[in-house]
């Protein structure tokens, strides 16, 4: 009894990752149990590896609890942050059609849930439920967008801009930014070194625009001086040209 008792938990927790994520929102009940019975439970603690760049893909990584930072490493060793990911999302998405290793690395930024589950059994579903690619594939456009911003943004604006836009963007629908990443993640997402925010944060507060309330609150004072920012560098650009 005991034991049947386990495997049924089991089943129910792996069931909830599964239906976790949208991309699967139009599976049968049947077909939500036959993935699950392929799918692998991992918990991650934080700074564990998930995956590293030129491992063997052709699996998909569910994020049943946690959060997950999408990391690139250049070839001095240094991090570019490419996304952080939460749960009832997915990472490993792009092996289980071009079947390359991973491009990048995958590690937990906290204590994380993971349910691991197998390219070929993803591929099946696919072949008996387009949508379910066409989800795929709307995901994977929205990414595709973020990172074409993210590289636009890199290219032609400052450091001080990036920073303002950022902080515009976390503080959109409040003045009080309660940061889920450390600072030194951020500037990695951002495209600067960990001094640079720091010293970019020091003087944004200096000048009343925010203020900090130890490493994870932020809080924005003057919007309308984070979007001058922008203004006054565009301004600026189209003089120069």
């Amino acid at each position: 009894m005991e034991c049947q008792h386990c495997s049924e938990s089991e089943e129910k927790h792996e069931k909830s990752c599964i239906e976790n994520v949208p991309i699967f929102s139009t599976l049968t009940f049947d077909e939500v149990l036959e993935v699950s019975m392929t799918t692998m439970h991992r918990e991650y603690k934080k700074g564990e590896s998930i995956y590293l760049e030129g491992d063997v893909g052709e699996k998909l990584f569910i994020i049943n609890k946690g959060k997950v930072k999408i990391v690139k490493l250049s070839e001095t060793g240094r991090e570019k942050i490419i996304r952080v990911l939460g749960p009832g999302e997915f990472m490993g998405e792009l092996s289980l059609f071009t079947q390359n290793p991973f491009k990048n690395n995958a590690e937990a930024l906290e204590s994380t849930t993971v349910c691991i589950v197998d390219g070929k059994k993803i591929n099946d579903l696919i072949e008996k439920r387009p949508r379910i690619a066409l989800k795929i594939i709307k995901e994977m456009s929205s990414r595709l967008e973020e990172a074409e911003d993210q590289i636009q943004s890199l290219a032609i604006n400052d450091v001080e801009q990036r920073l303002a836009d950022t902080l515009l963007e976390m503080a959109e629908s409040s003045d009080l930014i309660n940061l889920t990443i450390s600072k030194k993640d951020l500037a990695s997402h951002i495209g600067m070194s960990q001094e640079t925010l720091s010293r970019k944060l020091a003087s944004f507060q200096k000048n009343g625009w925010i203020d900090q309330e130890g490493q994870r609150k932020i809080i924005i004072l003057d919007k309308n001086a984070l979007r001058n920012i922008r203004t006054v560098n565009n301004d600026y650009g189209k003089k120069r040209n």
